[in-house]
């Protein structure tokens, strides 16, 4: 059943009310725990949020500034409209594979009284786990395009909740960064909030605001202006006056509330993904999700050989041999000695004014790479400047597709203006023409179009193991737990996965070539169940892997997902996630710097008898924080794991049939 397809098999309940003007509008979700008003008078457009009675958001205001003047005062509701909906459909990447997603859906005109001109469709969803709202900006006479200068959604929380959220200086960034934990009264005035942000509010109801389908419109942040928490819309370069161009008709992304009393809830919920077109893509049978290397975080590590290492057909050999061996399903073409493989005179990996990306570097035939991983069974995928790549988008991926290359990582983006939101899109509408899959780096949050787009297999933005290649400390396991809990709230996290030289506190130092970690080996693990990730790294360079206890758990977990359950968690401080994937179910669970024992029942498997391998802390992880223990034993339903975290620790388990 498609969106389109709104009437439940019990049928539609609906209200339409034409040509006749109200002051307000209310909606419940399916099992009637959360509520959606909207009201609109001659001071404004104003909504609440409610979660069991209990309100949560309330009279925010709602502004739209046009360069031709504000739309928010002498307004009313006109044709409204509710209906009940029901959108079924399948996910070729994700975190549950059939997503069943059933809300309740609002639309309403708001018109202005007293004056013609802007007119905006005000569309409302609520799900059980969700309330999701968008503008859309019809065609109205003498009109036929809008600039909109800012958008100011207010969200006015009743008391003074907890607020989980990366601050950020400007427009212009990575959004990598540690992230601050403070009242709401507390957050300065005129700062960035990076989305997703997380507020706990006081009863313990969890609401995560971020935003869905963002495509031809700014990315939205949060700010604090005269004590007034609000949107704010990132600004076009060339224009910073104006944030959105375009043709009418037109709409906004999705404002998203993800909302619970369980924090879990937030985790497996399927909203920002059902909030999105279904595939653009015809044929999805060449999409192929998996595990990747990624030579440049462990320095390009070679071992002595009869070759010369370099930006060569050997060095990437020895690459692929290592992903045959193991089932790896893709290895990155990325740089040798700080240069790109590719033809390129600027510095840092900075395009140049000539720089090639369809022109490898002398003695690298990339044709013939891609040849031998095929013959091998591996896949090739390549790192690439996005201000290198856009220039040739359409002659590159023709001639990277008839090299055999199937993906790439496309670096340096560092914007969510419209104009780089379209190119994105550009992107990955090109991209799968030629049968390419996109990892986007130095990038924003998703926003749930690797359901339009599946060759999206995953993102950065957010600080992650990288840094340990030149940070003075390593990135703590306390920051690792708040990702859950905040950035992969949007969807996929790429985060550098795979380092296998853990070490302890007074052990580490910085290096560019075999970074160390901190945390324990079994983090690590849990680490590839806990994070949502398409595309899973295998960063460190084979002989780090090979014969290495735990090695096996990273050859064999999945990186896309039939069903998700948070078995357990606390929002900073742990985090047990169980997914299954072909019958086998992955478990992984995390802590920050703190010892913890916690306890799992088992009750989420079917019944019957499994086998449990398990992969714990050892006793010593506190001077060796490598070494770990790997025990199988029969488990049921019954059942409940006892489970005991190191400081900075982890464990990993798989549970499948005899």
């Amino acid at each position: 059943m498609t969106i389109r397809q709104l009437l439940l098999s019990a049928g539609m309940v609906a209200c339409t009310i034409n040509g006749f003007a109200q002051k307000s509008k209310s909606i419940q979700s399916p099992d009637g725990n959360l509520e959606f008003n909207i009201s609109a008078d001659r001071s404004g457009l104003f909504y609440n949020i409610s979660y069991k009675k209990k309100p949560l958001i309330q009279h925010a205001p709602i502004r739209i500034k046009f360069s031709d003047g504000d739309f928010f005062q002498g307004l009313h509701l006109k044709n409204a409209e509710i209906i009940s909906g029901r959108d079924d459909y399948e996910l070729v990447v994700g975190k549950t594979r059939s997503v069943q997603s059933e809300f309740r859906e609002l639309k309403a005109d708001v018109i202005a009284i007293q004056q013609r001109g802007h007119q905006i469709r005000l569309e409302a969803r609520v799900y059980n786990d969700a309330v999701a709202f968008r503008y859309q900006f019809p065609k109205v006479p003498d009109m036929d395009s809008i600039s909109i200068k800012a958008e100011y959604t207010g969200i006015n929380f009743v008391g003074d909740p907890l607020v989980h959220t990366l601050l950020l200086p400007n427009f212009t960034t990575s959004h990598e960064g540690f992230y601050s934990h403070l009242k709401l009264s507390e957050v300065r005035n005129d700062t960035l909030m990076d989305l997703p942000t997380l507020f706990e509010i006081p009863g313990k109801i969890y609401v995560a605001v971020t935003e869905a389908a963002l495509r031809n419109y700014a990315g939205m942040y949060l700010i604090k202006r005269n004590g007034a928490l609000q949107s704010q819309l990132s600004p076009l370069p060339r224009d910073p006056s104006i944030s959105v161009r375009a043709a009418l008709p037109h709409k906004s992304p999705w404002r998203v509330f993800l909302i619970s009393d369980r924090i879990g809830s937030l985790l497996e919920s399927n909203v920002i993904t059902s909030l999105n077109d279904p595939p653009a893509i015809g044929d999805l049978s060449w999409i192929h999700p998996g595990k990747c290397t990624f030579p440049w975080w462990n320095g390009n590590v070679v071992p002595d050989s009869n070759f010369a290492p370099g930006n060569n057909f050997e060095t990437n050999k020895y690459y692929i041999d290592f992903c045959a061996r193991n089932k790896i399903d893709y290895h990155s073409v990325v740089e040798f000695g700080l240069h790109e493989w590719y033809t390129n005179d600027g510095y840092g990996f900075q395009p140049g004014q000539h720089v090639d990306v369809t022109k490898p570097l002398p003695g690298l035939d990339m044709k013939m790479i891609c040849d031998y991983a095929k013959s091998q069974g591996v896949g090739i995928r390549v790192w690439i400047h996005w201000a290198a790549l856009y220039p040739q988008l359409d002659s590159a991926f023709a001639i990277f597709e008839r090299w055999g290359l199937q993906g790439m990582m496309v670096d340096f983006m560092d914007r969510d203006d419209q104009e780089m939101v379209n190119i994105q899109e550009e992107i990955l509408q090109k991209a799968a023409k030629h049968h390419l899959h996109i990892q986007f780096h130095g990038a924003y949050k998703p926003t749930g179009l690797s359901r339009t787009y599946p060759n999206e297999f995953t993102r950065e933005g957010t600080l992650n193991y990288e840094t340990n290649k030149w940070n003075e400390q390593a990135l703590p396991p306390d920051h690792d737990i708040i990702m859950p809990f905040t950035r992969m709230l949007a969807g996929p996290t790429d985060y550098h996965l795979g380092g296998f030289r853990a070490v302890t506190a007074d052990k580490f130092k910085t290096q560019y070539t075999r970074p160390l970690m901190a945390g324990t080996r079994c983090h690590m693990l849990a680490m590839y169940v806990v994070l949502e990730s398409y595309l899973g790294m295998v960063c460190d360079y084979p002989q780090a892997y090979e014969g290495q206890p735990g090695f096996e758990f990273i050859r064999e977990v999945p990186t896309t997902w039939d069903e998700t359950k948070v078995l357990d968690a606390s929002v900073n401080e742990f985090i047990t996630i169980a997914r299954k994937k072909n019958g086998v179910w992955w478990v992984g669970s995390i802590t920050n710097h703190e010892t913890r024992e916690i306890n799992i029942p088992l009750n989420f498997l079917p019944e019957g008898e499994f086998i449990a391998e398990i992969f714990s802390d050892a006793a010593d992880v506190a001077t060796d924080p490598n070494h770990l223990k790997k025990e199988t034993r029969n488990v049921n339903r019954t059942q409940t794991i006892r489970l005991r975290l190191a400081p900075g620790g982890g464990q990993a388990m798989k549970i499948f049939k005899p």
